[in-house]
């Protein structure tokens, strides 16, 4: 059982990410990249800035990862979130599951994201063509 969790300011590689899965006795990996849209509504998105409270976001998603190898049949967890400057179509966020059967992958993968989203301290500013605003919530 392992967990693996990298917060980036460079591009993420998901291939490579993907690599360091234990796949040991698992039949399954399941992956969720997020991307940067190119559009928000009407407006064109020129990038996305990604600001974090340092310390604490390896911690959480640390936590994000135990609890779902704990909560579901998985073996072993990927979890990456660039920060800074993201432009449109690259990876914002990377998260790889092994398991012996798929159900249990997808289940981890799609709670991961979600317990992501809610908890890891993670602020992101939308710049568009029509100017930035701030997202509301973490994650």
């Amino acid at each position: 059982m392992s967990v693996h969790i990298s917060v980036e300011a460079e591009a993420l590689n998901p291939d490579s990410l993907r690599k360091i899965l234990e796949t040991e006795d698992c039949g399954s990996i399941v992956s969720f990249i997020g991307i940067t849209r190119g559009h928000e509504g009407s407006s064109k998105v020129e990038r996305l800035e990604f600001d974090h409270w340092g310390k604490e976001l390896p911690v959480v998603l640390e936590k994000i990862g135990t609890n779902a190898i704990s909560n579901f049949d998985i073996n072993s967890v990927v979890i990456a979130h660039r920060i800074g400057t993201v432009l449109p179509s690259e990876p914002i966020v990377c998260i790889h599951v092994a398991s012996p059967h798929r159900s249990p992958g997808f289940e981890a993968c799609s709670w991961i994201m979600d317990e992501l989203k809610s908890q890891a301290p993670i602020w992101k500013k939308e710049i568009t063509s029509d100017g930035e605003s701030w997202k509301s919530g973490l994650g």
